[in-house]
Order: structure tokens, then sequence, then C-alpha cells
């Protein structure tokens, strides 16, 4: 079992990337030109609580898929507009993509910002035809703490959340350098004062301790510079969910907060995985 201070070191990304302020100045600006370029329906209500809204990056083709991404930033932190640069090469291929923002800790608790997503998907299914999306190619992508939160959208069992909705609202997920077992984050002394997680808490919202009813396509990656810890969480996941696991793309050279930017490259496999399970062809 890892001390405390291995826990630390295991799972405090951005104490193991120096130049971490400056990569997140690169997205903010850089998302800031996205949205200067890009048309959006901006701060779009799903929920009641101040948090619950999303950014909608629509294509230009009609009734296209939908991507939907989770930002991270450990369930405490960022937003979704950090993340804007990730959607020009989507929406270039003819795919929507909508961007949630959830309650960040420690003003709710991770169960809450799980069923805040759910609100999100379900707002995003309920009005796919006004919204000019095809409700039969949804798919969930997220990073790091928004990868766990992506990975209980698959775990999800939807009628029994909303009666009108299909068993299979999704049609896949990517899930980026996620954590799926949060037990070990119970003793990591970096988060405790934030996340207030004991053990009955880090059991409800681990997605292992779940399995998906409906074996819905999951793709998974990690940077090869990232952590033992990352490195397990990944392994792990695939390996509880055999039914629904297709692929894991490698991610060589790259950290934590390196692994993301491959989803929005569209010379990247991870953008081309991503693009086939939405139905489209790369």
């Amino acid at each position: 079992m890892l001390t405390p201070q291995q826990l630390d070191h295991e799972y405090n990304a951005r104490a193991a990337i120096p130049d971490h302020p400056q990569i997140f100045a690169r997205w903010r600006a850089d998302s800031q030109a996205a949205r200067n370029d890009m048309c959006r329906e901006p701060d779009c209500r799903f929920g009641p609580s101040p948090g619950e809204s999303l950014d909608l990056y629509p294509a230009a083709t009609r009734n296209a898929p939908l991507l939907v991404f989770i930002h991270g930033g450990y369930w405490r932190s960022l937003d979704k507009q950090d993340f804007s640069f990730l959607a020009p090469a989507f929406v270039r291929a003819g795919v929507a993509v909508a961007m949630p923002n959830y309650g960040l800790a420690p003003a709710i608790s991770i169960k809450h910002m799980v069923r805040q997503m759910l609100r999100a998907l379900t707002w995003l299914y309920r009005n796919h035809a006004r919204l000019d999306i095809d409700a039969r190619h949804i798919v969930v992508a997220g990073h790091s703490a928004g990868a766990h939160l992506a990975a209980m959208m698959l775990a999800a069992d939807w009628p029994r959340w909303a009666h009108d909705l299909p068993r299979r609202l999704l049609c896949g997920a990517v899930c980026i350098s996620g954590i799926y077992d949060l037990q070990p984050l119970v003793r990591a002394p970096f988060l405790q004062a934030d996340l207030n997680l004991d053990n009955k808490a880090a059991q409800l919202v681990s997605p292992t301790n779940y399995r998906p009813q409906v074996a819905t396509p999951l793709v998974t990656a990690v940077g090869g510079k990232e952590s033992a810890e990352f490195q397990r969480q990944n392994r792990l996941i695939r390996k509880i969910w055999p039914h629904c696991f297709r692929r894991d793309v490698p991610l060589p050279s790259r950290h934590h907060l390196a692994s993301v930017e491959a989803l929005g490259d569209p010379d990247h496999p991870l953008f081309h995985a991503t693009l086939r399970m939405l139905g489209m062809t790369p």
C-alpha cells in the first residue's frame, strides 16, 4: 500500500509538470481564438444550479453526430472555456461539440457532479432535434477528472434516471488519463481538504464498482510519461469492463496535460479513433 506521501507524488500531476502555468495560459489563448472563429451557443442551461451550463459548437452539416467533452481539473478547478481549443478539428470534420461545466469542490461533492453530468447528457438527448444533432451518435469524452465523469456516464442506467431515455443513450466513450478507482484519493493529502472523500463516498463514485449494462465501446488513453498510478488506473478500467473496451491509444512522450491535446489534433490516432466511434470516416 502506498503511503500518503507516495500517493501525492503519484496523483498530483501538476506538481510533476513545472511549466503547467504556461500550458494553461496557452490553452486559454488558443481557446479564445477558437471561440472567436467558431459559431457557438454559449452557456446553455441544463440544470438549476449556477454551474450547470454548456457551450455548444454546432457543425455545418445537418443532423451531426455529437461529441460531449468533460473537462478535468481534479473536480476542483478549470472551466469548459479552457478547452474550446479541442473543438475546431471536430467541427471541421462535421461533428458538433458540447462542453459542459459542473460545480466544483469543495462547494459540491463528486456525487453531485455525477448527477449534473447526467442532467447535461439528458438535456442534450431531449433537445437533439432543436440542436440539429443525431441522437444515435453521441460520444462522451473526458480527461483526468473528466474521464472519471465520462466513465460514470458509460455506466449509467439511463431509463432508471429518466423513463424517456433509451438504454443505449451513448454510442461510445473516450477516457483519457482518468481515475476510475477513487479509493486511493481518500489518503492523498493534497486533495483531502477539497474533496472530503471517505471510503464510502469514494466507493459510491468509483466507475470500477459498476458494470455498464450495455457493451458501449470504450477507448482509453494515458500519456507515456504519466505516473505509475495513472498507468494502473488506465489498465484497471479495461480489465473491469472487458465487454466495453475496444482500444487503448498509445500516447508516448506525453505527460498528463499533453495527453488531452491529442484529442483535438486532426493528425493524431486518438482523434481518428474518436471520429470512427462517432460514425465518421477519418
